[in-house]
């Protein structure tokens, strides 16, 4: 049987993903991945995909396309051409699976799966149900879960349950030959197998989300005045943040990494320090503990650092809690600016025990 597993946002949703996609696969299912461009690298490390296919969809991503009678027809043959039995639609609490239902429906896809607050009349087969139970009888999908949670718990309403042996965290694979990419790549900057490090991110895909730059330095140095090596890593568009944030007390990697190479980067280090951004997610699916820079503007409660260690810093009484914000409409980004260095330093010595 051919399954859809369709999540439509970024990286760090794709990864969260990954424990449910696992379910699906697990009775021998062939599960194509079918994820927006900000997720593809992310589908592609992921265990029990067999295939991804990208669909920029224009109410998930504000980048897309227009949503026009051309782009949603598109949209449709190309899905129906995957020829799927059955599709699970993975949504975030304050999403609609709705439209994305409606095209899989007019690809002819026979066996829906998705949450949704509003009644889905014939879209969906399988409705979860999401809510408080304490004061919604039907509800059956609790508000709070963490994401990996609740996506699990959505394939599972579905039908598909995890593998007896699976532990339901995160986990990626990456191609063979990536681990010595890592390797060869730390070594040309004077790190050597087994040679500690901890990891400095200071990027992040939503502004709102990121440590201020010039706080991201001083973490660096700061680091680095407590015996840490620190590898600062970003995107190729972030080579200018990484190398003023490195300044000479770190090891700058930005632009130099694939997706699948700061998986292996992450998994090598001792701890790593970022936002509430896809490479957290990433640390998390290699198994390295996160100092977690969390700026409230969505829960932590759903969106923390899932099954490592990990210690949350910022302001989660912030004024900007629960606004979903992307640029920051607090003046002066007090929920993550005003955590010191000091502070990260401490919460890299109780996650390592170096420093302790």
């Amino acid at each position: 049987m051919r399954i859809l597993a369709v999540r439509l946002d970024s990286d760090g949703d794709v990864l969260l993903t990954g424990p449910a996609i696992r379910a699906l696969a697990a009775g021998g299912h062939e599960v194509v991945a079918v994820v927006g461009p900000r997720g593809r690298q992310a589908a592609e490390l992921l265990p029990g995909v067999a295939r991804v296919v990208v669909w920029h969809c224009g109410w998930v991503d504000g980048d897309a396309p227009p949503v026009t009678p051309d782009t949603v027809g598109e949209a449709v043959t190309a899905l129906a051409a995957l020829a799927a039995d059955e599709a699970v639609v993975f949504t975030s609490f304050h999403q609609s699976p709705l439209p994305t239902a409606l095209v899989l429906r007019l690809a002819g896809v026979r066996r829906i799966t998705a949450a949704s607050v509003d009644f889905p009349g014939g879209l969906l087969d399988v409705r979860a149900r999401p809510g408080d139970p304490a004061h919604d009888p039907t509800a059956d999908l609790p508000d709070d879960l963490p994401e990996a949670e609740r996506a699990l718990a959505i394939a599972t309403r579905g039908g598909f349950t995890a593998g007896p042996d699976d532990d339901g965290c995160l986990r990626v694979t990456t191609p063979p030959g990536t681990a010595e990419a890592a390797r060869a790549l730390l070594a040309d900057r004077g790190i050597g197998p087994g040679d500690p490090y901890v990891v400095l991110h200071p990027g992040a895909s939503v502004p709102a989300r990121a440590w201020p730059p010039e706080r991201c330095a001083e973490g660096v140095a700061a680091l680095h005045g407590a015996g840490h090596r620190v590898v600062v890593t970003g995107s190729p568009g972030e080579t200018a943040l990484t190398a003023a944030v490195a300044a000479g007390h770190g090891t700058d990697l930005g632009g130099a990494t694939s997706f699948a190479v700061l998986a292996e980067v992450l998994r090598g280090a001792d701890a790593v320090v970022v936002g509430n951004t896809g490479p957290a997610h990433l640390a998390a699916a290699v198994g390295t503990p996160v100092v977690s820079l969390f700026a409230p503007v969505v829960p932590p409660v759903r969106w923390a650092p899932y099954g490592v260690p990990h210690v949350l810093l910022g302001d989660q009484t912030a004024p900007c809690r629960g606004t979903r914000a992307r640029d920051c409409p607090v003046p002066g980004h007090p929920c993550l600016a005003g955590v010191p260095a000091e502070a990260v330093v401490a919460a890299v010595a109780r996650l390592t025990g170096h420093g302790e």
